[in-house]
């Protein structure tokens, strides 16, 4: 066996001249099953965690979630594949959110292996000098200038400038008229980070900007289009906390801003971008801190395959196959056939067109093109996700009958919210992988 490639099966048929020649040409790592030459496995493949319902239920962490981590990290506590959390919470900073999965999984996590549902946003900046009015709860001047904001006003800023603007809650209303406010900023553009506390006071104010165009020393310009720049984070309808059933989340209030703004105005409200799952960004911004970590790693074998683990069909699951489709369509673009096919399967060309310009501007920016080839969805079964409900099947009746419960401009589409894989948790999702994957860390 003199002169093999160490622990690498795959050469056991090679002469001792072809293994050297082997050697030579992919240095200390093998060509055939990616094992470097110190014994280590070489992994071709990430993870994307969600966080909610599958590692976590409110602050009580899932039992299985330990024991899924303690496959991931080796005896120096080093993490064995690329991992990040995907999270369509955007209520505190990624680093808080480090620090708290470090805690609950007993292993160390960094923020730059996390995903908020605002973390995209660093990207879009030609926003970052303009005054925006964020909304949602946690500290959310400070998440704002993190991401790049340089100029930023709260809802709870914009009440005590404009209290007569807040009068739903009687209790709450100013017992005295105050002066006109002079000196406050124009708003140029509005980010939603996540579901606030008052929705009355949120939603009012909100629309108040959109229809006074930043200006709320004016009145309502209910024929003035287009409307401020929106930029919405998270889309979740619901999400799963300590209680037996899924609670309200962001997505909820979205729709009751939509529909507030549609009925007073006539017209849809227009978002410059949508983030957090299943936001195609989201996954471009996850792939690229995936390759990130590699290169740090010195793993020298492309990372080309995803995995995307949750526990929401229509955010989780929808959203690693809505990215695995667009895998799929960066090779379809420079065939016409495959083009027309998707168009005759789709209806477009693209599966959310108004992202495709932005996820083009993220392209030619520091993301650059993704190195991945697919994204392969996995379904737990302890969060939102409910076995006895089943899979929206593509059967006619079924389509019929099913409640789309994903975000108003996402079009339901049966192919993308059946899971690649169904288990029970956590533990068993890695496990799985690693099986497919036939990766066993040393």
């Amino acid at each position: 066996m003199k002169g093999l490639v160490p622990f690498c099966r795959g050469l056991f048929t090679l002469s001792n001249s072809q293994a050297r020649r082997k050697a030579v040409i992919v240095g200390s790592r093998c060509g055939f099953c990616g094992t470097r030459s110190n014994g280590k496995p070489q992994p071709s493949f990430g993870l994307l965690f969600d966080i909610d319902g599958v590692l976590v239920r409110g602050r009580m962490p899932i039992p299985a979630a330990r024991k899924a981590f303690e496959k991931l990290v080796d005896s120096q506590g080093q993490f064995v594949v690329p991992l990040v959390f995907v999270t369509n919470a955007g209520n505190c900073l990624r680093q808080t959110k480090a620090d708290q999965l470090s805690h609950i999984l007993g292993v160390p996590i960094t923020q730059d292996q996390v995903i908020m549902s605002h973390s995209p946003l660093r990207m879009f900046k030609k926003f970052h000098d303009k005054c925006v009015l964020v909304s949602g709860q946690g500290p959310v001047l400070e998440i704002a200038k993190n991401l790049g904001f340089k100029n930023v006003v709260s809802i709870d800023m914009l009440r005590e400038s404009y209290p007569l603007l807040d009068m739903v809650d009687h209790n709450r209303r100013p017992k005295l008229l105050s002066n006109p406010v002079c000196n406050f900023p124009k708003v140029e553009a509005v980010v939603l980070f996540g579901e606030p506390i008052r929705w009355e006071t949120n939603l009012q104010l909100i629309v108040d900007v959109l229809l006074t165009n930043g200006n709320l020393s004016s009145v309502h310009q209910i024929q003035k289009m287009p409307h401020l720049p929106l930029l919405a984070c998270n889309m979740d309808l619901m999400w799963m906390a300590e209680a037996h059933s899924p609670r309200f989340g962001h997505g909820t209030f979205l729709v009751c801003l939509e529909n507030i703004y549609k009925k007073i105005t006539g017209k849809d409200l227009k978002y410059e971008a949508l983030m957090g799952k299943p936001s195609e960004l989201t996954y471009h911004f996850a792939e690229y801190l995936i390759r990130s970590q590699a290169m740090q790693r010195q793993w020298k074998l492309p990372i080309t395959s995803l995995y995307a683990i949750g526990d929401n069909l229509m955010t989780d699951i929808y959203g690693a196959n809505l990215y695995n489709r667009y895998l799929e369509e960066r090779v379809a673009r420079k065939n016409p056939k495959a083009i027309a096919k998707m168009a005759a399967v789709t209806g477009s060309t693209t599966a959310v067109p108004q992202e495709e310009e932005e996820i083009d501007n993220l392209r030619e920016s520091k993301l650059a093109l993704p190195a991945a080839t697919s994204c392969k969805s996995v379904l737990v079964c302890t969060g939102v996700y409910n076995p006895k409900a089943g899979v929206p099947s593509d059967a006619n009746h079924c389509i019929k009958e099913t409640v789309f419960h994903g975000h108003r401009d996402f079009r339901f589409d049966p192919a993308l919210v059946e899971p690649g894989n169904i288990v029970q948790d956590v533990a068993d999702a890695v496990d799985l992988i690693f099986e497919q994957e036939k990766f066993v860390p040393k």
